[in-house]
């Protein structure tokens, strides 16, 4: 590491601070000109703040957004302080559109369709009230059909910080 390169260290009470005022998150770029780091610095800060395992809480990722969130094992006492439902029950339809979307994403309704054989409007309009999928924006073409990806409500459901972290598909 040169001398002109941060060491990730000091940085993790920094990053984690700011995740923690940003709330819903925060743009890596937006991160990075806080905290004065290159994308490879910040990259290694991120590395390093998850290796601290930091308890109750994780770093998630979900493209451009870092936010802070709590550890999946902290969801019981969390849900008891809020008062939050105990679970988001979803039918299999709605995990088979989850996935074709989590998998694919941007993904449009009929590329979700194509994929499950069977209309898919019941189970995205599911994920959408259930905040686990999220418009993200048109896709060219005809219609301009809208694309869908997953959320950082679904990534905090499933206790990962990037959409990476998915199991890898069988093909």
């Amino acid at each position: 590491m040169s001398e002109d390169q941060k060491e990730p260290e000091p940085q993790i009470a920094n990053l984690m601070a700011i995740l923690f005022v940003a709330g819903e998150g925060a743009s890596r770029h937006a991160v990075q000109r806080a905290l004065g780091l290159t994308t490879a610095e910040l990259t290694r800060v991120i590395t390093s703040a998850r290796s601290v395992q930091i308890p109750g809480l994780l770093i998630q990722e979900q493209g451009d957004l870092l936010r802070l969130a709590t550890h999946p094992l902290t969801a019981p006492a969390v849900r008891q302080f809020s008062n939050a439902p105990a679970a988001i029950r979803l039918s299999a339809a709605a995990v088979e559109t989850l996935a074709v979307i989590a998998y694919g994403q941007p993904a449009t309704r009929a590329q979700v369709q194509e994929a499950r054989g069977v209309n898919s409007d019941g189970a995205i309009n599911t994920l959408l009230q259930h905040a686990l999928i999220a418009e993200v924006g048109r896709a060219e073409g005809p219609g301009r059909p809208a694309l869908f990806e997953t959320t950082p409500e679904l990534l905090a459901l499933l206790g990962i910080s990037s959409i990476a972290d998915l199991p890898t598909l069988n093909r």
